[in-house]
């Protein structure tokens, strides 16, 4: 590392210590509260979907969940002469899960050669900060949407997108509602649904909740080659000039099965998520956020050592529903 460069780095892990209240020179530090929301800020930016979605923190590392919305209608009446009036909980789901936070890791390094190509700029300090928490905000989506367990020691080689770290919202889901899950759906003539937009139709008045079904905040979260695959069928299926003006309308306003779809990094390319973007969440336990930033000249880097406990979380299991497994295709049998 450059001199000048060496001087740029070492104002910029002082002036991290000094925000979080950790004296000069220190190793291992908590990170302050007030910094904590900051970083949790600057994560979310880097990712536009996460800004959709809750990310908050709770003062437990498990506990019931926060029940962030109205999990069921209201209104009813009662004989107060036989039995006294009950009352509906206010933001609590009606199932009874918890949520545990897991230690996460966001362990990097930076090669020398490289911080010497950014200390020129004039936003240096900015550059290493965000070369992280766009890195974390991705292994975020990753999580949320592929993470089937919690490992002991992960294995990025078997579990490319971080499969063993958490436990992510589809099997969640799964896990807490399995009713609610299709898996191995096929989709085509002489399949389960004649189309895409027939399975998230019926998906979403079979397995979503009568008070939830209708609500407009709800959405299908899926990959875009299905998107592709289902305006393609679409259009061969339809050539008549009246049907084929229609349909250009339908895809014009990128509407499936009458919910506006989102297109999420690493959401898996066979699956579909019904549910509204707020009944997603991130819980991080506050005050579990850890940080070690190492000069390892053997190494030729600078090290930084980040973790923090957290839990994906499906707020309303009944405003939600999956479908996986998903094969496009023509499923007729052949004639004899």
């Amino acid at each position: 590392m450059k001199n000048t460069t060496r001087a740029k780095f070492n104002a910029y892990r002082d002036r991290i210590l000094t925000l979080n209240g950790a004296p000069a020179g220190s190793a291992a530090f908590s990170i302050d509260p007030t910094i904590e929301q900051k970083l949790e800020n600057r994560i979310r930016e880097n990712a536009d979907f996460l800004k959709k979605i809750n990310i908050m923190g709770v003062s437990e590392l498990e506990g019931e969940k926060l029940g962030l919305d109205v999990s069921g209608p209201f209104a009813s009446r009662t004989d107060t002469d036989k039995a006294r009036r009950m009352p509906t909980q206010v933001g609590q789901g009606l199932d009874s899960t918890k949520y545990r936070c897991e230690k996460t890791d966001f362990d990097s390094f930076i090669k020398y050669n490289t911080i010497d190509s950014w200390a020129k700029f004039p936003d240096f300090q900015k550059r290493c900060t965000d070369a992280v928490t766009r890195q974390i905000a991705r292994d975020r989506l990753m999580i949320g949407f592929n993470g089937t367990s919690v490992a002991k020691t992960t294995d990025r080689t078997e579990n490319p997108l971080l499969e063993d770290v958490n436990i992510g919202w589809l099997t969640k889901q799964n896990t807490e509602k399995p009713a609610s899950v299709m898996n191995g759906v096929k989709i085509g003539k002489g399949g389960d649904f004649k189309n895409i937009d027939a399975a998230v139709y019926a998906a979403r008045h079979e397995f979503i909740a009568p008070w939830n079904r209708n609500d407009t905040s709800l959405v299908v979260i899926m990959g875009s080659g299905l998107l592709v695959d289902r305006n393609v069928a679409a259009i061969e299926e339809n050539s008549a000039a009246t049907e084929r003006a229609a349909l250009q309308t339908l895809i014009a306003s990128q509407l499936v099965g009458t919910l506006r779809p989102h297109f999420v990094p690493f959401f898996p390319a066979n699956a579909m998520l019904i549910t509204s973007l707020d009944n997603l969440s991130i819980y991080y336990q506050e005050g579990s956020r850890r940080r070690h930033i190492k000069d390892v000249p053997e190494w030729d880097r600078i090290e930084d050592y980040q973790s923090v406990n957290e839990s994906y979380i499906v707020e309303d299991v009944d405003k939600a529903t999956v479908l996986t497994g998903i094969t496009l295709g023509d499923f007729e049998p052949e004639a004899a």
